[in-house]
Parts: C-alpha cells; structure tokens; sequence
C-alpha cells in the first residue's frame, strides 16, 4: 500500500519512545544504567574488538573508558539506549538504542546495535528487535521505522532483510566514520507493514518453532512468505 501524497492524513505528533523495561520471552531491554550494566557489557565484548568495526565508537581500552561512555549515552536526550539481557544469560550482553527520533513526522530509527558475541545469533537478538519494533508502532503510533548502516556491512544488512525491513537504496558519501568514508544503507518499516511483520516475528518466536536444542525449525524469513 502506498499512501497518496495528495491524501489528508489528519495526522498529529506521536510521544517520544518510553524509557521503560520492555519484556519478551528469552530477553528484557532495560533502559541505559551505567552502574548496572557496564561491568557487565563490558565482560562481554573485553577482548572481541572487532565487534565495535561498524559502530561510530570503540574500541575502548578500559573498563573505565567503557563505563565513561556508556554514562553519556544513559544520558543523552537525543538518543535513548536500552540494554539487552537475555534470560539466559541474566546479564547485559548488548544493547540498542532509537535515534534520529522525529515525532513530529512519525520516524524513528533503530541504530547503535552492539550485539557480544555471546548474543549474536540468538534467539533473545532476535526478540529484542521484535519488541522495540512493537513500541514504537503499537505503543507510540510511529509511521516509519528506519536501520541504516555502512553499505559494506553485509551482516547488517542481510540482518534488516532477515527482520523484515525493505532496502531503500543507498546514500553515498554520507558520513566520514573514524576518518573513512561510509556510503549509507538505508531499510525501512512502515506502519501498515507491522501487522504481517508481527505476525512472523510471533511464529518464529513460538517455542513450538524450536526443537529441543533450540534450533529453529522454520526460519524468520520464510514465516513472511
């Protein structure tokens, strides 16, 4: 569906995304703590700095440094970060964050995914972006949900594909990132695209989608077709 530019939307200002818990089966997003979470984000990805390649920080030389920055983004208002904890595990292992909010037009992007290698490929990676997409459409109203990344991050963008955001093209040098160029990927979600994407975050997150070493049994993508 493609909404005419000519149509009157009557459309009025959605609320800023809620700092407050969102709760799924195999992972809880809490809202940035750095007395809570950095020790143990920093556990976590010591050691594994290629995780920080793509991200406009990192990496960092102490815990000291970490639990710095993680201080500032708790306390930026122009980004909100949330820290993954997969019931798993019981600790903080990733975190994300909504950015480049713009209620006034209903946009909202998803970004400053830092996934451990303890969380990558999991379930709970998976839920997180499940429920952070439902707050945003069910809880706020947002029309539009955006993941951009560096054009050469091909997991990052086979991962929006896989989630079931539809590729946009890409914007050419449009950021210098630690001293490089980034040509930009830009993915998008609308809002009348979120009952169907709900409905095969929701099969693939069944438990009756998993076999009993909690391998999928139908893959997330082929839930859409």
């Amino acid at each position: 569906m493609t909404v005419s530019n000519s149509t009157p939307l009557h459309w009025k200002p959605v609320p800023l995304p809620i700092r407050e818990p969102m709760y799924g089966r195999t992972v809880m997003l809490e809202p940035f703590d750095a007395d809570l979470h950095a020790a143990d984000l920093w556990g976590a990805v010591e050691g594994h700095d290629e995780v920080w390649q793509w991200l406009f920080d990192g990496p960092y030389a102490s815990l000291s440094d970490f639990t710095g920055d993680i201080a500032e983004k708790q306390a930026a208002t122009d980004r909100i970060f949330f820290a993954i904890i997969s019931a798993e595990i019981g600790a903080a292992t990733g975190y994300a964050s909504f950015m480049r909010i713009e209620p006034a037009h209903g946009v909202v992007e998803v970004g400053n995914i830092l996934l451990s290698p303890t969380l990558q490929r999991t379930t709970a990676a998976t839920e997180a972006m499940f429920l952070m997409a439902r707050h945003v459409f069910e809880d706020l109203g947002y029309r539009r949900y955006e993941w951009k990344c560096n054009a050469e991050n091909e997991p990052s963008r086979r991962a929006a594909l896989r989630l079931g955001f539809t590729f946009e093209g890409i914007f050419r040098q449009h950021m210098v990132v630690k001293d490089r160029n980034r040509d930009t990927a830009w993915f998008a979600m609308l809002d009348h695209e979120w009952p169907a994407r709900k409905r095969a975050f929701e099969t693939w997150l069944d438990p009756a989608n998993f076999d009993a070493s909690g391998k999928q049994l139908k893959s997330l993508q082929s839930t859409r077709s």
